[in-house]
C-alpha cells in the first residue's frame, strides 16, 4: 500500500493526494492528512486514514459512507465554511478580479425544501433516496440531516408511490418540494397512466395529504401548491427549479434588493419562475427573460393575481443562443442575471458592450462566475459586494452573489 499526503481539496471536494508515485484524487479526506491506498485511473478510491486532520469529525449520518448526497460531512463546520469562502476567492483571483472579502450565509440543518430523489422497485418493495457515490445504485434513505422533516416523514408514502408506478427495469425521478400548502411531488419515468394507476395514485395522494402529485405531466391535484415570492403567491410548474432552502433564497434576495435599490426599471435575466422578479416588482418595474415558457406563465399569473406590484413583462428567449444586445439593455437601471452552471459568457459580453451601470450576478459555479466577472471587469465594472451562500450543507456546492458597479 502506498502512503499519500493530502495537499488540498479540489473544488469538487476530493483531496489532491501526493506521493512518490505522483498525484491522484481521493474522496472523504482533508488537507494535511496522510492516507494509505492504491491509485487506479488517477484516483485512490478507498483511502485509509493514517494521520487524521484536526478538522476531521465523526459524520453524524448513518448513510454517509455510501450516499453520494454529502461529501464533506467528515469536516468541521469551521473548516467547511472557510473552504467554501476560499473556493470563491481563489476562482476570482485566478481571473485577476479584485473583490471584497465575501460574507458567508449557511443554511441550517434539515432546511432543504426541494430535493430530487431516485426510486426503484424491488422484489420486496422499493428503494428511495440518493445515488451512491459515482454509481447508479440507489441508497435507501431513512434519515437525513439535510432534508426538511416534512419530506423525511413522507418517505414511506413515496416508497409506496414507487411500488405503485415503477416498472422493475426503470428508475423513477421524484422532485419533492415542501411549501406552505404541503408537498408538491413531480414523478418522471413511471409507467404509462391508466385508470387503475390514476386511482391508486390519487388514493396515495389523499392518504399522504399531498398538495399535488404530477405523473409525467398528468397532475393529481388536491390544492394549489402555492409558494411565496415576496408578496406574491406562485403555483410553480411541476418539478420547477427553486432555491434549495428558504434561508438561502432570503440571503440571495437581500443581496439582489440591495444591489438594485432605487432602480426604476430592472431587467431579470434567466428569471425562472420569478424568485427575484416578483419581490423586485414591489418597488420596480421588471422585465423577466427566461428560456422556458412554463415558468414565465406561472410568474405572469402570480403577478396578475397580486395587487400593488409594479409592471412585470416577460419574454421567452434562449439567452445563450440569442443574448440581449446593447440597444435592448441600455434602458434599464439595473440588471439581475442568474444563469445556469455553465455561466453566461455571451450575455455578459453584450452587457459589457452596453451602457449598463449596475449588474447583480448570481451563480452556482464559482469558476464560470469568475470567468464572467472577468468580462465585466474588463469593461470597467468592479465588485462592490460579494456574498457566498451555502444552501447545500456537507457538499462542495456553493453559490455566490455579487453586485457590480461600472466605475
Amino acid at each position: 500500500m502506498s502512503l499519500w499526503t493530502i495537499e488540498r481539496l479540489g473544488r469538487k471536494g476530493d483531496g489532491v493526494a501526493v506521493s512518490e508515485a505522483g498525484r491522484a484524487l481521493a474522496p472523504l479526506v482533508l488537507p494535511g492528512e496522510v492516507i494509505e491506498g492504491e491509485a487506479a485511473d488517477g484516483r485512490v478510491p478507498a483511502p485509509r486514514i493514517v494521520t487524521p486532520s484536526p478538522d476531521r469529525v465523526q459524520a453524524p449520518c448513518p448513510h454517509y459512507r455510501a450516499c453520494g448526497g454529502c461529501t464533506l460531512m467528515h469536516a468541521s463546520e469551521s473548516f467547511t465554511a472557510g473552504w467554501k469562502r476560499q473556493v470563491v476567492m481563489t476562482a476570482l483571483a485566478a481571473q485577476g478580479v479584485a473583490a471584497p472579502e465575501a460574507r458567508l450565509h449557511v443554511s441550517p440543518l434539515n432546511s432543504r425544501r426541494r430535493a430530487v430523489l431516485s426510486g426503484r422497485r424491488t422484489k420486496k418493495g422499493a428503494l428511495l433516496g440518493f445515488h451512491a457515490r459515482a454509481s447508479d445504485v440507489v441508497i435507501d434513505v431513512t434519515a437525513c440531516l439535510v432534508l426538511r422533516p416534512q419530506i423525511l416523514a413522507a418517505l414511506p408514502l413515496l416508497r409506496r408511490v414507487v411500488i405503485a408506478g415503477a416498472s422493475r427495469s426503470a428508475e423513477l425521478s421524484l422532485t419533492v418540494i415542501h411549501g406552505p400548502s404541503g408537498l408538491d411531488v413531480a414523478v418522471r419515468g413511471g409507467k404509462p397512466m391508466t385508470p387503475d394507476l390514476f386511482a391508486a395514485l390519487a388514493a396515495l395522494a389523499d392518504e399522504g395529504d399531498l398538495a399535488r402529485l404530477d405523473w409525467d405531466g398528468e397532475a393529481i391535484t388536491r390544492r394549489p401548491p402555492l409558494l411565496p415570492m415576496g408578496r406574491a403567491r406562485l403555483i410553480p410548474p411541476p418539478g420547477a427549479f427553486l432555491q434549495a432552502t428558504s434561508e438561502g433564497e432570503a440571503a440571495l434576495l437581500a443581496a439582489v434588493r440591495e444591489g438594485t435599490r432605487g432602480a426604476g426599471r430592472v431587467l431579470d435575466l434567466f428569471a425562472g419562475a420569478g424568485t427575484f422578479t416578483l419581490p423586485l416588482a414591489e418597488t420596480s418595474a421588471v422585465h423577466a427573460v427566461e428560456g422556458l415558457a412554463a415558468p414565465l406563465r406561472a410568474l405572469d399569473s402570480a403577478w396578475r393575481q397580486t395587487g400593488g406590484l409594479q409592471q412585470v413583462t416577460t419574454e421567452v428567449r434562449d439567452l445563450s443562443a440569442r443574448p440581449l444586445l446593447p440597444p435592448e439593455l441600455n434602458d434599464y437601471d439595473a440588471i439581475v442575471i442568474d444563469p445556469p452552471r455553465s455561466g453566461a459568457a455571451a450575455q455578459m459580453a453584450e452587457i459589457a458592450r452596453s451602457a449598463a451601470h449596475r449588474v447583480v450576478s448570481i451563480a452556482c459555479d464559482p469558476v464560470t462566475f469568475s470567468r464572467d466577472a472577468r468580462i465585466l471587469a474588463d469593461a470597467g465594472f468592479g465588485i462592490a459586494r460579494l456574498e457566498v451562500v451555502d444552501q447545500f450543507r456537507f457538499s462542495p456546492h456553493v453559490e455566490v452573489v455579487a453586485a457590480f458597479i461600472r466605475r
